[in-house]
């Protein structure tokens, strides 16, 4: 845990050709360095794409039926890329269009038929809109960023509670559109106070982006393309593990781990790492998980996104216990002999004594 004599007894294995590094397994103290070492080493788990600014971003338009997605589609495009008419039902498949942005940036747009309850779509005498809404909600898990578009005139209803949060549960990073903003009386609604209430109202991402737009008029679509691009950012994002155990150090100063009633035994954050991206994820490792409750996990993401930033993007928090059998191992601590250098080197009892 001494840094100075910890030098020290490594300088000799700096002969054997590789770079050594000094750790503590009991309080965690250069653990984060090395994580940051092994990430840069270490294959990617399969399945798992390697990014680059190359690879397109892909955002799905998500929404109920005639909220104007296909608008939206165009309206980012520049130009008329799919069909839009005032008839409801008009996009029946998930319509993937590859754009270039003015700044360079490369995405990959997915329209998709508007998707409404379930009950009403097994009512339905359709039978096309039950693929329709089954390839939209296909559109959700492929893609990194989900549009969720609504009306302005009729605000927020149960089905953009459930997409936005299906959006959520997937991982997947949500801007809202808030469309049709011309039809919304001015007199009673500012901009500020409808994006607060739909926050209030969509509480399980209250970390997305919310923008109000006229997709027909072109009204504020370079604002929709920047928050998509934002939160695209912060979906791919990783943090170092020194800044992120920096945060934590804060965050624990300011509020302790609780300890446990009729107890002292007390909640212990030994570090933390980032194991994945898409959506960010990071691992605590704790003494015990059972002391952390859902009130103090909340604190840590709260105080990540405070310190970090990774706005538009869900976060997700796992918290590591020790083993049991680390749990129960009762460490004994070896008596200090050296101001008796004698109990170290005993003499051989000679003859006559005891």
């Amino acid at each position: 845990d001494n840094s100075s004599r910890a030098d020290m007894a490594v300088a000799d294995f700096w002969e054997l050709g590789v770079q050594p590094h000094t750790l503590s397994a009991i309080t965690g103290t250069g653990t984060a360095e090395l994580l940051d070492e092994m990430t840069q080493v270490l294959p990617l788990p399969k399945g798992e794409a390697i990014l680059d600014d190359e690879t397109p971003l892909a955002v799905a338009i998500v929404g109920r039926p005639n909220v104007g997605k296909s608008s939206l589609l165009n309206a980012i495009c520049g130009e008329e890329r799919v069909i839009v008419c005032d008839m409801s039902g008009t996009t029946r498949d998930a319509v993937d269009t590859e754009v270039t942005l003015p700044g360079g940036h490369k995405v990959k747009l997915i329209d998709t038929a508007g998707i409404r309850k379930r009950t009403k779509v097994a009512e339905s005498k359709d039978g096309a809109e039950v693929i329709s809404v089954d390839r939209a909600l296909r559109a959700i898990r492929r893609a990194e960023v989900v549009v969720a578009v609504i009306d302005a005139s009729e605000g927020i209803t149960q089905q953009d509670f459930r997409l936005t949060e299906m959006a959520a549960a997937e991982g997947r990073a949500v801007v809202v559109v808030v469309n049709k903003w011309d039809k919304v009386d001015e007199r009673v609604w500012t901009e500020e106070k409808y994006k607060e209430d739909v926050a209030a109202q969509l509480r399980h991402v209250s970390w997305a982006s919310v923008v109000c737009t006229n997709a027909v008029r072109g009204r504020a679509v370079p604002e929709v393309v920047e928050a998509v691009l934002k939160a695209g950012e912060q979906h791919r994002r990783r943090v170092p593990t020194a800044t992120l155990n920096m945060v934590l150090k804060e965050a624990t100063a300011w509020k302790a781990p609780p300890t446990q009633r009729h107890s002292l035994k007390k909640g212990r954050v030994y570090y933390a790492t980032q194991a994945g991206i898409r959506p960010p994820t990071f691992v605590f490792f704790v003494n015990d998980t059972s002391l952390f409750s859902d009130d103090y996990k909340r604190y840590m993401e709260r105080a990540l996104r405070d310190n970090i930033g990774l706005s538009g993007t869900p976060v997700r928090l796992l918290w590591r216990g020790k083993p049991e059998q680390e749990k129960n191992v009762v460490r004994v601590k070896q008596p200090d002999t050296s101001s008796k250098p004698w109990l170290n080197n005993p003499k051989p009892a000679g003859k006559g004594q005891a």
